[in-house]
């Protein structure tokens, strides 16, 4: 698969290109500074140029006839040149760092604010690893690139061009035996050029599945230490490592393979010209000693360049390889558009609809997740979603989120279909507690805020207060500011989830989502929890998928299904006197499971 891509890329090497090129934009903020830093790579690059020609001249002068006074000014001329050089070289530096870091930082932060709009069908079908490299990786490769190769390829483009021109000045001849060997070193940069691009990509790839493995081991940490598993977590970091090594090592053979045929290539032709030029000096062609010495350095100039561009070439084909990366990355279409109304068109009431809802996940159209769906909520009900781990109820939430739409059928938000309501409009008046609380790495006030950003220290004390969360924040040494480490590490599980319900307090959703929010914990901290629910449950619709009997025996329905169906649905009272039924057979074991806890 991966071969088959690489062979597709390198036939669209011009296109890749191209779209290395239209990373330009990307400069238009800092356009004056990247126009400077041109200006002085150009004033740099024809100054280094000059040096041969004066340095010619101030050996003509090498006989008893010439002017002390005038070989004086040549010398202070070549100094102050290499003051001039030197001055601009800082500004060619300087000014293209700045635009180049600016330009990486727009380019991160739109690959970035890309991804996390990208729809969940995406993510399904993508590593977390993988997607760190494309920002990273292929980024840095993109930094290598703009901070050098591009100056770089600038300046041997003006040293061959401005060198050619000079050099047939001082002798036709010459120049033209000289340029007879630049074709045999075009046609092989032409052929090493897409092997070596194709190694490159592959090395790029290997490399983003490194970060896969990193990516997932540390993210997975507790369980690889619970299974002694760090050897072989190692070995496969090490297999995984050691491929990029061999595949960069096959490129680097490529790479030094041409760089050794252009400088043997280069030496043959200083060779060539110094031969050729003593014969024309030596036929009486009129050819100054001095301007033989000025025709050897800028055929070593131009040598040098043509020899430094091989690599170059490489480095832009590397570049191109991370560009079209990004570039398919980017291709890949957002969810929704954002809306430049910051409120909400659409304000839900909480009533919901399942009309005949039909799912399949995208790339499994052949298995049917959900299957004739159909009931109803009405604003302000608690509904318990209950059957067997598999039987649909989490893919049911995640249609309530739109981060998936039905294959067939509608879901209606009081009356109106959920496909009319955008999605960032519909989240913002919805809140999920999952069992597996995801906290981020800041502070508790930083996780709670996240259900309203920019929310004051008041309004988040008051939320962590109703979820029965204030006493333990407030026990602790730095209170609302302690760090709750990576993924709420340094919180037990059931702390962890009344930050959770904090967070969904402050958000004050019309229609909350509890997915199996205290199957995980001991009874203790269940009595906690519960207790923060029922406090964020009041005056709102809610929907809970539940383990427990005893967070389901309030609700005013009861949906059972089994295998993507709604086999039964109704009270619990209902429902229990059904002796045969699926939930009466599901809730004697729901209450086996409760005993044992």
């Amino acid at each position: 698969m991966q071969d088959t891509e690489t062979k597709v890329k390198t036939k669209l090497s011009w296109k890749g290109f191209n779209q290395l090129l239209s990373l330009l934009k990307y400069v238009l903020p800092k356009k004056y500074a990247f126009i400077g830093g041109l200006v002085a790579l150009s004033i740099s690059s024809l100054t280094t140029l000059a040096f041969p020609m004066l340095l010619g001249d101030l050996i003509n002068q090498a006989n008893p006839e010439a002017s002390l006074q005038h070989i004086n000014q040549i010398a202070l001329i070549l100094l102050g040149i290499f003051a001039v050089n030197a001055i601009f070289a800082y500004l060619r530096i300087y000014w293209f760092e700045l635009v180049t870091q600016h330009m990486l930082a727009e380019l991160r932060q739109t690959t970035y604010n890309h991804i996390i709009r990208l729809p969940m069908s995406f993510f399904s079908k993508h590593r977390v690893g993988e997607l760190n490299s494309r920002i990273s990786a292929d980024i840095s490769v993109l930094q290598e690139t703009f901070t050098f190769t591009l100056a770089q390829f600038v300046r041997q483009i003006i040293t061959i061009v401005g060198g050619v021109i000079l050099l047939s000045l001082v002798s036709v001849k010459l120049t033209l035996f000289m340029l007879a060997f630049v074709p045999l070193v075009a046609i092989g940069a032409r052929f090493f050029g897409k092997h070596i691009r194709a190694l490159s990509k592959n090395t790029q790839g290997q490399v983003a599945q490194s970060n896969i493995i990193v990516e997932e081991t540390l993210q997975g940490i507790a369980n690889v230490k619970a299974y002694a598993n760090e050897s072989f977590e190692g070995q496969r970091y090490t297999k995984s490592t050691n491929e990029v090594i061999y595949i960069a090592i096959k490129g680097a053979k490529a790479r030094a393979l041409f760089i050794s045929l252009i400088v043997f290539s280069l030496f043959t032709t200083i060779v060539g010209v110094i031969w050729y030029g003593v014969y024309l000096v030596n036929s009486g062609e009129g050819i100054a000693a001095g301007d033989l010495f000025k025709f050897i350095l800028y055929t070593v100039f131009i040598g040098a360049s043509i020899s430094g561009m091989a690599d170059l070439y490489s480095q832009v084909q590397k570049a191109v390889g991370a560009t079209e990366s990004l570039m398919d990355l980017l291709k890949e279409g957002a969810e929704f558009q954002e809306t430049e109304k910051k409120g909400c068109d659409t304000k839900l009431g909480g009533k919901i609809e399942f009309n005949h809802v039909m799912f399949s996940y995208p790339g499994r159209s052949d298995v049917e997740v959900l299957k004739d769906i159909h009931f109803k909520i009405e604003t302000g009900q608690m509904v318990a979603l209950v059957g067997a781990s598999g039987a649909g109820k989490t893919t049911l939430t995640s249609l309530l989120f739109r981060f998936y739409d039905p294959s067939s059928g509608e879901i209606l938000f009081d009356g109106q279909p959920s496909t009319s309501i955008h999605q960032k409009c519909l989240r913002q008046q919805m809140a999920i507690v999952p069992q597996e609380v995801m906290l981020f790495g800041g502070s508790i006030a930083e996780n709670i805020a996240y259900g309203k950003p920019g929310a004051s220290l008041i309004e988040i004390k008051l939320a962590a207060e109703r979820a029965n969360a204030l006493e333990f924040i407030e026990s602790f040494p730095e209170g609302f500011e302690t760090t709750v480490g990576e993924r709420g590490i340094q919180l037990s599980g059931g702390q962890r989830q009344r930050v959770a319900i904090a967070r969904a307090i402050l958000r004050d959703p019309k229609i909350l989502i509890l997915d199996e929010a205290t199957s995980a914990l001991d009874n203790l901290s269940e009595g906690l929890v519960q207790l923060a629910l029922n406090e964020l449950m009041k005056n709102r619709t809610s929907i809970i998928i539940a383990h427990r009997l005893s967070t389901i025996l309030d609700a005013d329905l009861i949906v059972v299904m089994e295998d993507g169906r709604i086999v039964e649905s109704g009270t619990h009272n209902e429902l229990i006197q059904r002796k045969d039924g699926v939930y009466f057979k599901l809730s004697k074991r729901l209450e086996k499971d409760s005993e044992k806890n």
